[in-house]
């Protein structure tokens, strides 16, 4: 009687722990991580569940971790990314705010995933929002406040943008996050008296760099003509030293001889009907 009783709670609670249980799936391009709740064993398992079906225990939790690359947008909008205005503010050098919006595109190292779960205790939501954030509006802080505003406004967006992302990807590179791409996601946002300001000084370089410009074509053309003008006078010298040397040497060509042997080749036999005191005569000699 006593090995019967045995046996039927042996039975309900084995249909207890089945019922408590679940069979839960780790879908493609996740990894899984256990997290048990009680016991010796309590906290994070090392173990990495690839991809299939599962028995998650009473005492155990299953989070998901995607491996595929992520994308997220902190904005000031709340069309994008989160209800909250997640946008980021920071200070330069000369002591001015600005504010951006900002895109990131990232994925985790999945042999570094419990331990990132060890690390924050959260999902991938809770650890892009919170901590990642976090990363990336220190960066832009230390960053900026070696650069006055003026310059990170115009020629040195760029630099700033790649030298955030540097240290970001340095930040969290041993802890298993990889950054592909931080990027800004408008224009950087100013103070409204600050921007007037920065706009009309842009405004001014602009007019006189293109003033200066004017100035450098009208002596670039004055140049051209003035090459020109050299050049055709070059031309009238050379070809009147042409011509001189060709009649000297069409002067020194002419003799008494050549003349008359040019008369005979033109006489037709005929002597003037008129004359004057003296008349040409034409030798055949």
């Amino acid at each position: 009687m006593r090995k019967i009783r045995l046996i039927a709670m042996m039975f309900i609670v084995a249909t207890l722990s089945m019922t408590m249980s679940s069979c839960s799936k780790v879908p493609a391009g996740n990894i899984g991580i256990k997290f048990y709740l009680l016991g010796g064993s309590k906290g994070v398992d090392q173990e990495v569940l690839k991809p299939g079906r599962y028995w998650i225990g009473v005492n155990e939790e299953l989070y998901l971790f995607p491996t595929f690359t992520q994308n997220y947008v902190w904005t000031q909008s709340v069309a994008e990314g989160s209800e909250n205005d997640e946008s980021i503010t920071f200070q330069t050098s000369n002591g001015l705010s600005a504010n951006v919006d900002v895109g990131i595109t990232y994925h985790l190292e999945p042999n570094h995933i419990p331990n990132i779960f060890q690390k924050y205790k959260r999902g991938i939501d809770e650890i892009t929002d919170i901590f990642l954030r976090n990363y990336v509006r220190d960066a832009f802080v230390d960053v900026a406040s070696t650069r006055d505003l003026e310059y990170i406004y115009g020629a040195g967006k760029r630099e700033l943008m790649n030298n955030v992302e540097h240290q970001v990807r340095q930040d969290v590179a041993d802890i298993g996050i990889i950054i592909d791409k931080l990027y800004l996601v408008g224009d950087i946002r100013l103070p409204k008296s600050v921007k007037a300001s920065i706009d009309s000084k842009i405004k001014m370089t602009q007019e006189a760099q293109k003033a200066e410009n004017e100035v450098r074509k009208v002596r670039a053309q004055s140049a051209k003509q003035i090459v020109k003008a050299q050049a055709d006078s070059a031309s009238v010298v050379i070809r009147a030293l042409g011509q001189a040397y060709a009649n000297k040497l069409l002067n020194q060509s002419i003799s008494n001889q050549l003349i008359d042997y040019k008369r005979t080749i033109k006489w037709d036999g005929r002597l003037p009907q008129v004359t004057g005191s003296s008349m040409p005569m034409v030798s055949i000699r």
